[in-house]
C-alpha cells in the first residue's frame, strides 16, 4: 500500500503544481499585473522552494519523511486556495512565498519516501512516480482549462480542489512507512556534497534545462522558424509530454532488467538525437516528430538520477537529505535555464541555442556509469542484508 500511497502523492503535487501554473493567465487578469510584476511573484515562488528545500532534509531526518509529506500534501492545497484572495501585489508575493515553500518541502520529501519504498520492496518505483506526477499534471491542466472556459473563479477551483483533495489525501497517506523507514540500517558518515553527489546534480540539472528547454521554447520554434500555426506550434510540447509520460510508465520495468546507468546513456543520446531532428528539421510535422523523440529519451533519466541520489544518501542515514541537496542542484536549474536559454538565443539564435543542448546530454551519456549504478547496487545489497536476517 505504501507504494500506491506515495504514488498518489506524485499525482496530486503534479495537479496542483499544474492548476497552479494554468490558471497564472488569470492572476495577471484579476490583479491588473504587468508582465514584469507577474514574473516577480513567480520568481518569489521558485525562490522559496529552493530555500525550503534546504530545510527538508533535517525535518525529514528529525521527523520522517512520512510526516513532512502529509503535512505537505494537506497545506499545499490550502495554500493554493490563498493565492486566490491575495488582493494586491505584496499579498500575492506572500502567498507564492507560502506555497513555493510547501512545494519544495513535499518535492524533496516525497521523493525521499519513494526511496525509502524502494529499498523496503527491493525493486524500483520511481519512474512510476514521476509518471504518476506527469498524469496528474495534465489533469490538472485540463481541470484548469475547464474551470476558466466554465467562468469559474480562482477561488471557486481552488476552493474544489482543495475540499476533494485534503480528506482523500490525509486519509490515503496514512499508508506511507513509518518514520523508521528513512534510517539506514547501517551506521555511517553524513553524505554532505560528495563528489557522486554533485556530479549526479550536475547531470539532473542539465537533464531539467533540456526539459525546460522544450516546455518554454519549443512552440516559438515551431511557430517563428518553421511558420506553424499557434495550434500546431503547441503539440511540439504535447508530443513531448505525452512520449515522456508513456516511458515513464514502462522505465520500472526496464530499470529492473537494464543498469541504471544505460537508461541514463540511452535517454540521453536518444534525446540529443530527437533535438537534432528538430533544429534540422524543415517541416513542423517532422519538428513535432523531433520533439517527441527527445521526450522518450528524457522519460526515464531524471528518475533513475533521483534515485541514485537518495540511495546515495540512504546507504548513511541520510536520503531527505542528500534529495535535498540532488534537488537543489536540478531545481535551481530549471530556474535559470529559461532565462540563460533567452539570453542566448539572442545572440546567436534560438535554433543555435537548441542545437548545443546536444553535446549537454552526450556529456550526461559520458559519465562515470559507477556514479549511478553504484548506489543502486548498494541499495540491493542493503535489502539482500534485511531479507537474510529476516
Amino acid at each position: 500500500m505504501a507504494r500506491w500511497a506515495i504514488t498518489a502523492v506524485f499525482a496530486a503535487n503534479g495537479l496542483l503544481v499544474a492548476s497552479f501554473a494554468a490558471r497564472a493567465p488569470s492572476v495577471k487578469v484579476d490583479l491588473g499585473l504587468s508582465a514584469g510584476e507577474l514574473g516577480l511573484v513567480t520568481a518569489a515562488f521558485g525562490a522559496a522552494a529552493v530555500v525550503a528545500m534546504q530545510g527538508a532534509g533535517r525535518l525529514a531526518a528529525r521527523f520522517g519523511s512520512r510526516r513532512v509529506v502529509r503535512a505537505a500534501v494537506c497545506v499545499l492545497p490550502g495554500a493554493l486556495l490563498g493565492t486566490a484572495y491575495a488582493g494586491d501585489l505584496v499579498s500575492l508575493a506572500a502567498v507564492f512565498l507560502l506555497v513555493g515553500a510547501v512545494h519544495g518541502l513535499l518535492d524533496v520529501a516525497m521523493n525521499a519516501h519513494a526511496v525509502a519504498v524502494e529499498r523496503a520492496l527491493a525493486r524500483p518505483i520511481l519512474n512510476g512516480c514521476h509518471a504518476a506526477w506527469s498524469i496528474g499534471a495534465v489533469g490538472g491542466s485540463l481541470l484548469a482549462s475547464g474551470a476558466a472556459q466554465l467562468g469559474w473563479s480562482r477561488a471557486i477551483h481552488f476552493g474544489l480542489v482543495a475540499a476533494v483533495l485534503v480528506p482523500v489525501l490525509a486519509a490515503w497517506t496514512r499508508a506511507l512507512l513509518p518514520p523508521g523507514a528513512d534510517r539506514a540500517h547501517t551506521a555511517g558518515k553524513r553524505i554532505g556534497w560528495s563528489r557522486p553527489l554533485v556530479v549526479l546534480g550536475a547531470m539532473g540539472a542539465t537533464v531539467l534545462t533540456v526539459e525546460a528547454a522544450v516546455a518554454n521554447w519549443s512552440g516559438i520554434l515551431l511557430h517563428e522558424r518553421l511558420a506553424a500555426p499557434l495550434g500546431v506550434a503547441a503539440l511540439g510540447y504535447v508530443a513531448f509530454t505525452a512520449c515522456q509520460t508513456a516511458g515513464r510508465l514502462v522505465g520500472d520495468r526496464l530499470l529492473a532488467r537494464r543498469p541504471p546507468y544505460q537508461l541514463v546513456r540511452v535517454g540521453t543520446l536518444v534525446a540529443a538525437g530527437g533535438l537534432a531532428v528538430v533544429v534540422l528539421s524543415p517541416w513542423p510535422a517532422l519538428a513535432v516528430a523531433g520533439f517527441a523523440v527527445v521526450g522518450l529519451g528524457l522519460a526515464t533519466p531524471l528518475p533513475v538520477l533521483f534515485g541514485a541520489a537518495g540511495h546515495l544518501g540512504a546507504a548513511t542515514g541520510d536520503a531527505a537529505a542528500a534529495v535535498a541537496r540532488f534537488s537543489t542542484m536540478t531545481y535551481t536549474g530549471i530556474l535559470v535555464a529559461p532565462a540563460i536559454i533567452g539570453a542566448v538565443a539572442d545572440l546567436v539564435g534560438l535554433t543555435w541555442t537548441l542545437a548545443a543542448l546536444a553535446p549537454l546530454l552526450a556529456l550526461v551519456a559520458a559519465a562515470d556509469p559507477r556514479v549511478v549504478t553504484g548506489t543502486y547496487r548498494d541499495a540491493d545489497r542493503a535489502s539482500t542484508s534485511r531479507t537474510s536476517a529476516a
